[in-house]
């Protein structure tokens, strides 16, 4: 699956992974040396936190890395009706609970959205998956991870700015 990235937000990324590689690796592996000299490893609260902080470091190494590589670098697409990958959409929430209710959301990736505080969902998620592709001005079904059904009409779908 490909990713619509900014070059900016590419850059950070990239960024992210050589620090993490490079000095995040060397750092990690200096702190289990140190926490494995300070003797049974069983009991040793350090080393186990060390390690911890090493799987989840290699874990986000994984994922930049699988994103950096999958990634459409570029240009916002451009808004020409049609829900894309890049885009806030404004959608209104049709029939349940949730009847009128708007909500606004980035279809794409948390990465994409940086610190600008806005709902993120990914194109696989229901309503990404539902939205992306359709026309503004539709109205789209899609079936919720419990079972239970919804609709909304796409008001808009604007190129993400950041």
């Amino acid at each position: 699956m490909t990713t619509w990235l900014s070059q900016e937000a590419y850059d950070r990324l990239k960024s992210e992974y050589a620090q993490l590689t490079g000095e995040g690796r060397s750092f990690i592996v200096k702190k289990i040396e140190a926490a494995r000299e300070e003797g049974d490893l069983k009991e040793n609260s350090g080393y186990h936190a060390a390690k911890e902080e090493q799987g989840k470091m290699e874990a986000r190494i994984k994922q930049l890395r699988h994103l950096l590589e999958t990634a459409q670098v570029g240009d916002a697409p451009a808004a020409d009706g049609t829900v894309k990958a890049g885009m806030v959409v404004d959608i209104q929430f049709e029939g349940g609970a949730l009847d009128g209710e708007k909500e606004r959301f980035l279809l794409g990736s948390r990465e994409q959205a940086g610190d600008v505080d806005i709902e993120v969902y990914s194109a696989q998620s229901p309503l990404g998956g539902a939205v992306l592709g359709e026309a503004v001005g539709s109205t789209v079904g899609y079936t919720l991870p419990n079972g239970r059904e919804l609709s909304a009409r796409i008001l808009d779908a604007q190129p993400f700015s950041g």
